[in-house]
Parts: structure tokens; C-alpha cells; sequence
């Protein structure tokens, strides 16, 4: 609770323009929680700094510039950009190699996925980079889907509970887990409906 009533201080004075810096970094590696950072520009929405729609927005672009500028990075230098300090210290080369075979295996997958990860987003996105399976724009659009799931689950719970910190935490404790199992509940959804296509068409075709 301290922390995010650290950001949620630091927000308040500086609004939107503190709130896009920090997601920006954290797409960088920054060891600030991004889901943290969103709530807290969703806390200063509902203290009245801000307005909420506008901070859905000012979210969702911290965070996919920050998630693209890491995709560059790995796309543009490679492994190369691994002995850079900002990199060396989150994606030692034993990860890096665990998260490459796992790219090889589910390619943009991994990317939808990574994004509801904190530990493993840049180091998932840097691979996702040098990878060459996956085109920008396949990445923003991919990220970027994922992200209208998250970003707005932050932002609006932290408005929502601007005034209550103590149910905030509480539903900030088991926020990621109940993403997780959003998104796992709609994967299986859309496998079910393909399973289910592809059994009539084959129906059809008998």
C-alpha cells in the first residue's frame, strides 16, 4: 500500500505526463509494477486530478510505446543489445535462451501471453524482436489487443476504489489471477468455437 500511495502522491502532482513516463520506463525494465502504476492513474482519476477516460488512454499508450520501443531494440540490435546495462540486468542469457525456444514453439502467443506476466513482458517482447518470426505490426496489434484487456481492469479498479485503499489492495492482490483466468476462460472459448468449426466442415465435407 505504501508504494502505491507513493505513485498515486507523485501522480497527483504531476498528472498525465508522470503516468506515461513511468509506463514508458517500465517497458524498459524499470522495477515498478506497471499493473501498480496503472491503478494508481486510476486512483488520481477518482480523487478528481484526472480525468479517467482521458487516463485509460495516456495508459494504453505508456505502455504499448514502451512494449514497442523494447520490440525495436531486440529487432534493430539483436543479441547485441543484450550487454547494455538497461538489458543485462532482466535478461541474463539463460533466460533469454528459455524464452527464445518457448517463442519457437508458440510464436505471437507467447507475446498475448507475456503481457499479463510482469516478470517475464520485456524479456518476452525483446525475444519477440530478434525472433524475425513476427512483423511490428503483428506485434503492436497482438500487444495491443492484450493490453484492452489489462489496461482498462487497472485503471477503472483504481477509480472505482479511489477512496477505499483497503478493498483497492484487496482486489489489487488477486487482480492478476483473476486477468489470467479471464484470459484462459477466452482462450478456451475461441479454441472450443475453431474445434467446433472445423468439425462441421468436416461434417459438411462427408
Amino acid at each position: 500500500m505504501d508504494f502505491l500511495q507513493t505513485l498515486v502522491s507523485l501522480f497527483m502532482q504531476y498528472g498525465y505526463f508522470a503516468v506515461f513516463g513511468i509506463l514508458i520506463l517500465c517497458g524498459f525494465g524499470l522495477p515498478v509494477p506497471e499493473d501498480i502504476s496503472l491503478t494508481a492513474g486510476g486512483v488520481i482519476s477518482g480523487l478528481g486530478y484526472a480525468n479517467v477516460h482521458v487516463m485509460f488512454f495516456v495508459g494504453m499508450a505508456g505502455v504499448l510505446i514502451g512494449d514497442s520501443f523494447v520490440f525495436w531494440l531486440g529487432s534493430h540490435y539483436g543479441e547485441r543489445a543484450l550487454s547494455l546495462p538497461v538489458l543485462r540486468t532482466v535478461l541474463h542469457p539463460e533466460r533469454f535462451d528459455k524464452v527464445r525456444e518457448q517463442f519457437k514453439k508458440y510464436g505471437r502467443w507467447v507475446v498475448f501471453v507475456g503481457r499479463f506476466m510482469p516478470g517475464l513482458r520485456m524479456p518476452i517482447f525483446f525475444t519477440a524482436g530478434t525472433s524475425k518470426q513476427i512483423s511490428f505490426l503483428l506485434f503492436l496489434l497482438t500487444d495491443g489487443f492484450a493490453a484492452l484487456i489489462s489496461v482498462p481492469i487497472w485503471v477503472y479498479l483504481g477509480y472505482y476504489f479511489a477512496h477505499n485503499f483497503d478493498e483497492l489492495m484487496t482486489w489489487v492482490r488477486s487482480g492478476q489471477t483473476i486477468i489470467l483466468v479471464l484470459v484462459a476462460l477466452g482462450l478456451l472459448l475461441i479454441g472450443f468455437f475453431f474445434w467446433r468449426k472445423k468439425r462441421r466442415e468436416g461434417q459438411n465435407k462427408t
